[in-house]
């Protein structure tokens, strides 16, 4: 081996410099997550890509983790501790598998791949590849549980930070332990090496950069890059009014537990002469007896979430920016730092989008200009888990399917998008392919179409739902849905108005539907199929100062009603959609909105 070079992290970084070598770790977690994305068999993985790498330094603070989802890649740094305090021969050719939500985990279904990389004998870097799986052994045919009472009845394998390869060969235990658990084990051993594969890229391309640049300037980057990234996000508050303010946003009623809801409470407090932010999350209630509690990862990623998403996008998001955000939990508490053996097993989604929204809703609370709407919520029937037999294939399949939109929240300058998907994650999911979930799965989508009217109204209107239909072509299909926002829908802020909520049905044979509730493990038989709507975004500002050309667009691209157009913002038109007549009445829109705005104009 090499000798070391002496440690220096006094080397000057050019501007220039620092931009090339940033950009350089970008394209390193690229190629890990094209490399993680084009080898996975799962469809969650191969197609939705619900997955992140990212790169920690040798000492555990986040680098860069490039378009990795929040939810997975705030945390990163808290599992790379992990594996450091557990494993004191860490070596070259490691790698580790870590699902614990109590050690820095996520949730157990997000199965974490760590390979810590060597230079010159310095443990200088991790690269971490995490994959959400469509089976990671639970009780039920999902990787989300939310009626869990505790972790053993949610029933996930759980791997504190255990190594899985030495001397970059497999440790037999463990791919034993996950082939015998998990339901489709061929696909589970296919995502596995599709990740190690992903690490491995990481480890061979920061080998390759460091032996190029020198091990000492790259120490320099790393230091320098934190610092701007800091200095960034400390001019990024100052430029924020100083204050306290308060979200709330109310978790749907899940009885018996949870009969009247849960409200999720965020205090946002602004430093803006020492640039600081912290978000407090210790005013809600105990640790509840399902699988609705958040893990330190969750709770922590989705409050910075919220912040990150009402300050200058340009801040970087790595440890650097990250130390002005003070994120305070409280042991024992649903949002945040849970007790032994209180169950995680959905702390990436649910009461974790309530915190981003809470946190958004709080920033509003500043004043116009600030702030956002409450996104779309809930792991609807889109994003059911779907499970049963494949008779082509003579065995069980499971896939977590992601045919939903959820509406995104409108801001104080934009509209919301539509292909959100969850507050958590910020669009960066991909949407599922119909045409290639058909292939792999025997199910059959009859039907998927934006729904007219499905979003929150405002002077930026958040983005619209989704409805889809599907259901199994040959043999009974069970689908596993999470769905909040059925009962306490996506808010609008400054004026907006509050999106459509979700709403799940059953469809029997003979065409009767069935509505169900947020939580169901729902079975299909040959002919039947499950309807899911998507909520919609909440709608930011008055919707009477919505431009009419906008509204007029919304209605011929169905989006928007004709009757919502003038009910909610006052538009009134002449013509018909049908001969491609409709128009703005310039002079009755004028007369409306005055009557509107003396009258109130309410959903």
């Amino acid at each position: 081996m090499n000798k070391p070079e002496p440690t220096n992290i006094d080397d000057e970084i050019s501007p220039i410099l620092m931009a090339v070598l940033a950009n350089r770790m970008e394209s390193i977690v690229r190629e890990m997550t094209n490399t993680l994305l084009k080898t996975a068999r799962s469809a969650v993985l191969a197609v939705v890509r619900d997955f992140s790498c990212s790169i920690v330094t040798g000492d555990n603070r986040l680098l860069c983790s490039a378009e990795g989802a929040p939810v997975h890649i705030f945390g990163s740094s808290l599992q790379t501790a992990a594996m450091c305090d557990l494993h004191s021969d860490l070596s070259p050719g490691d790698a580790f598998l870590h699902n614990d939500p109590y050690i820095g985990n996520t949730h157990a279904a997000d199965h974490m791949y760590m390979v810590p990389v060597f230079v010159h004998g310095e443990h200088l870097f991790t690269a971490c590849a995490k994959a959400h799986q469509a089976d990671c052994g639970n009780a039920i045919p999902s990787t989300y549980y939310a009626n869990a009472t505790d972790v053993y009845t949610e029933g996930a394998l759980i791997f504190p930070a255990v190594r899985i390869q030495r001397d970059y060969k497999d440790v037999d235990d463990i791919i034993r332990m996950c082939r015998k658990r998990i339901r489709v084990p061929d696909q589970w051993y296919g995502d596995y090496l599709a990740s190690i594969g992903s690490a491995r890229i990481g480890e061979r391309r920061l080998i390759e950069l460091t032996e190029r640049y020198g091990i000492n300037k790259i120490r320099s980057f790393i230091e320098q890059w934190f610092k701007y990234s800091e200095r960034r996000a400390t001019e990024a508050i100052r430029k924020l009014p100083g204050g306290k303010f308060t979200g709330i946003s109310t978790y749907d009623p899940l009885p018996p537990v949870l009969p009247d809801g849960l409200p999720i409470r965020v205090d946002v407090s602004v430093d803006d002469v020492e640039g600081r932010i912290e978000v407090d999350l210790t005013q809600n209630t105990d640790n509840i007896a399902l699988g609705l509690n958040q893990s330190i990862a969750c709770a922590t990623s989705n409050a910075m979430t919220g912040v990150f998403n009402c300050i200058d996008p340009d801040v970087p998001h790595n440890a650097g920016s990250f130390a002005r955000i003070d994120v305070k939990l409280r042991e024992g508490c649903v949002t945040g730092n849970p007790t032994f053996p209180h169950s995680c097993s959905m702390a990436t989604t649910n009461i974790g989008d309530r915190i981003v929204n809470a946190v958004q809703l709080a920033f509003s609370e500043i004043g116009d200009g600030f702030g956002l709407a409450e996104g779309a919520m809930g792991m609807g029937a889109g994003a059911g888990v779907i499970s049963g037999y494949d008779w082509r294939l003579g065995g069980p399949y499971i896939n977590q399917e992601w045919l939903l939109a959820n509406g995104g929240p409108a801001s104080p300058t934009t509209d919301g998008w539509l292909n959100f998907g969850l507050p958590v994650a910020c669009g960066v999911i991909y949407r599922s392919s119909v045409e290639v979930d058909e292939s792999k799965f025997p199910m059959l989508v009859e039907s998927m179409r934006v729904v007219p009217g499905g979003s929150g109204a405002g002077q930026f209107r958040g983005g619209p739902g989704v409805e889809v239909i599907y259901g199994p072509r040959k043999d009974p299909m069970m689908v596993v849905v999470s769905c909040d926002g059925q009962v306490n829908a996506p808010q609008g802020v400054r004026g907006g108005h509050s999106g459509p909520p979700a709403a799940t049905f059953k469809r029997k044979t003979d065409g009767v539907e069935e509505r169900l509730p947020g939580v169901v493990e729902c079975r299909l038989e040959v002919g039947e199929k499950i309807r899911g709507i998507d909520a919609g975004g909440g709608g930011y500002g008055d919707p009477l100062l919505r431009e009419p050309e906008r509204v007029l667009r919304d209605v011929l691209e169905s989006w928007e009603t004709i009757e919502r157009a003038n009910k909610l913002y006052g538009v009134v038109f002449s013509g018909s959609i049908e001969d491609e007549s409709l128009a703005i009445d310039v002079n009755l829109t004028e007369r409306r909105r005055a009557i509107g705005a003396a009258a109130g104009c309410d959903e």
